[in-house]
């Protein structure tokens, strides 16, 4: 059995968790997820992700079959699709956002695609949401700690040293423009 390192399994999770590879490969993944906890880790919220967007695209597709679109695909609708991300981003008047809503109250496709686009947007939210809270790294720290300034060099000393260089600018530029002007 090929041992497989942890960027060559990252790289064949997708695969792993649709059945796509061969038994020796998927026999080799499973033994590295069995000693690799951060693969693991990586494998579980992987197949937690693709399990959450199949479930929504399931709800979608059951949802759509309920009424025949044929009988709602209106000029109204059509206004509808149209305007549908501005109301959605909140870009529209007053009197738009009252004729979208009240498309939207009396069409089920409408609504349907009303549903879709908040389930949508909070997906999206949450996926944000989850990815900035595990970044807990500052990246001013990281920054520093590549150029090699540990974090107490930049005290308040620092910020009047810039302050001070600041300055001294400022006077040599004026008492440049000062003396062009008196040439």
């Amino acid at each position: 059995m090929q041992e497989l390192n942890c960027n060559q399994v990252i790289t064949l999770l997708t695969f792993y968790i649709e059945n796509k590879l061969s038994p020796k490969l998927t026999a080799n993944v499973e033994y590295h997820l069995s000693i690799c906890p951060r693969c693991r880790e990586k494998y579980m919220k992987l197949r937690k992700i693709l399990q959450n967007f199949s479930e929504i695209k399931a709800r979608v597709n059951s949802d759509s079959r309920d009424f025949p679109e044929e009988e709602y695909n209106t000029p109204q609708y059509k206004v509808f699709k149209e305007n549908l991300s501005a109301y959605v981003d909140n870009e529209l008047s007053n009197d738009d956002n009252i004729r979208i809503k009240k498309i939207a109250i009396a069409n089920p496709l409408a609504r349907k695609d009303l549903e879709k686009v908040y389930s949508f947007k909070q997906l999206l939210q949450s996926s944000f949401n989850r990815t900035k809270n595990n970044m807990k790294n500052d990246y001013t720290s990281k920054i520093l700690n590549k150029l090699s300034i540990p974090n107490e060099q930049l005290t308040d000393d620092s910020f009047e040293k810039l302050i001070t260089i600041f300055t001294c600018i400022m006077i040599f530029i004026l008492a440049g423009i000062l003396n062009l002007l008196n040439f």
